[in-house]
């Protein structure tokens, strides 16, 4: 599974632990990344979109018809 959302573009972000002693690793802040099944109307079909917990509330605000598009434009395929 990549951990990457198709509305937003979000993706893992990578930084250091610091321990106590101040020592730094390597370490990986990953997104919320969830799987929803949206109905798609105007195609008639279910879609299966993988999308972070922000971009599940913006497509509850513009609608799955829209978010849809915008992955389209990005490139995504739906």
């Amino acid at each position: 599974m990549s951990a990457h959302c198709m509305l937003t573009g979000i993706a893992p972000v990578f930084g250091n632990r610091v321990s106590h002693s101040h020592r730094r690793t390597r370490r990986r802040w990953s997104p919320n990344i969830q799987h929803r099944r949206y109905w798609l109307p105007g195609e008639d079909r279910f879609v299966r979109l993988t999308l972070s917990a922000k971009a599940i509330k913006t497509v509850d605000k513009i609608g799955v018809e829209a978010a849809v598009a915008r992955i389209r434009a990005r490139g995504g395929k739906v």
